[in-house]
């Protein structure tokens, strides 16, 4: 089977046209499905890597971080353990990643001590990359480490469903394009030729994709939230829409019209589903990019109140405090720490541990006036 696969590098450039064909466009266009037209704004920033040659006896502990986090083992074997989760045994090939970030550790045995990633000496070998080499005279493993932000908040309600923790399995995995793309970045952290780091991020881009993806692929059984409304041909339309243009003047009539409902119908069928009304998940989502704005972007209150469609500032902190509690002015003093990553939410019950994990290779199952506040 592996002679009938793509190489490496027509995978990685085929997959590399596809996500950038859904990131470039008309920014007003809707014919693609809806959950194209969120995860076409997925834009990852801020990579940092790291290559890690660790030798037993040996173990690293990740600190707690907002960032998105992959694991890549491509030789020997190791353990991952997380809070609350019992220790996964890794093998060369496999792939873990944290889409939420979180404190985490790795280790030769599953209860072995371990060391904060801080105290270990590194050696940059470029921007925001480095190389560790860290351990005993034991076997060797070999680990590349990327840490991803996401600079677009379009994909936060969907990151909120996801699990803590995703593992791949490669030696059953059942998508027959990420074996090409983690070999061909296994290759580029065994050569360390140069340009590797760069080209290592790109592949961890097009890797983070497909995992995501697949999830939502494996959860097309839900039957109500945030998924199942995206993947409703006319709801999906509509929440694609309310996501593109958030400063829209969306109604219930207008969104109804996007969505090919009539109104009544439309306001039922998206409460239904949502558990909240359109109005309210539409403002609650206009909140959240402002808090983005305001604390990340340190964009003037003006600014965002003209980004979100409000006729003035002072209605814009009004419906700003009403849901957050806070004026905007106060706003960037009373967050730490990334809590406003928490004001928006989605209806979502938590699966249970067994759950959250991808086992055998396939991903498991672990919201103005009127319209416009």
């Amino acid at each position: 089977m592996r002679e009938l696969l793509r190489t490496p590098a027509q995978c990685f450039h085929d997959s590399l046209s596809e996500m950038l064909s859904r990131s470039s466009g008309n920014a007003e266009a809707l014919d693609l499905d809806p959950l194209s037209e969120i995860l076409r704004d997925f834009r990852p920033s801020g990579v940092s890597y790291g290559h890690c040659r660790l030798t037993k006896p040996w173990g690293v502990d990740f600190p707690e971080e907002t960032s998105a986090r992959l694991h890549f083992l491509v030789a020997g074997e190791c353990w991952f353990r997380k809070e609350k989760y019992e220790p996964m045994r890794l093998r060369a090939g496999d792939v873990v990643l944290l889409p939420k970030g979180g404190a985490h550790a790795m280790a030769d045995t599953p209860l072995g001590r371990t060391r904060p990633l801080s105290s270990f000496p590194r050696q940059e070998i470029g921007d925001r990359t480095y190389r560790m080499a860290v351990g005993g005279s034991g076997s060797e493993t070999l680990l590349a480490c990327c840490s991803v932000d996401f600079d677009q908040p379009a994909l936060n309600p969907l990151l909120e469903l996801m699990p803590a923790v995703l593992l791949v399995c490669k030696a059953t995995l059942d998508d027959t394009t990420l074996p090409p793309l983690l070999d061909a970045m296994a290759e580029e952290v065994m050569n360390q030729r140069i340009g590797g780091a760069t080209v290592l991020a790109r592949l961890a881009d097009v890797v983070i994709v497909r995992l995501i993806r697949h999830w939502v692929e494996e959860r097309c059984g839900d039957t109500s939230g945030w998924l199942a409304a995206i993947r409703d041909p006319q709801l999906g339309r509509a929440l694609a829409a309310m996501h593109r243009r958030p400063g829209h003047p969306w109604s219930i009539d207008t969104l109804g019209e996007v969505a090919g409902l009539s109104r009544s119908l439309f306001a039922e069928r998206f409460a239904a589903l949502m558990g909240t009304p359109p109005s309210q998940y539409l403002a609650k989502w206009r909140m959240h990019l402002a808090s983005v704005w305001l604390r990340r972007d340190r964009l003037s209150i003006s600014e965002v109140a003209r980004r979100l469609g409000y006729q003035s500032e002072p209605a814009f902190s009004r419906a700003f405090k009403r849901l957050l509690g806070v004026p905007p002015s106060l706003f960037r003093q009373v967050t730490r720490n990334g809590s406003s990553e928490r004001i928006f939410t989605t209806k979502q019950t938590p699966p249970p541990a067994s759950q959250r994990f991808i086992e055998h290779g396939r991903l498991r199952r672990p919201r103005t006036q009127r319209a416009q506040s």
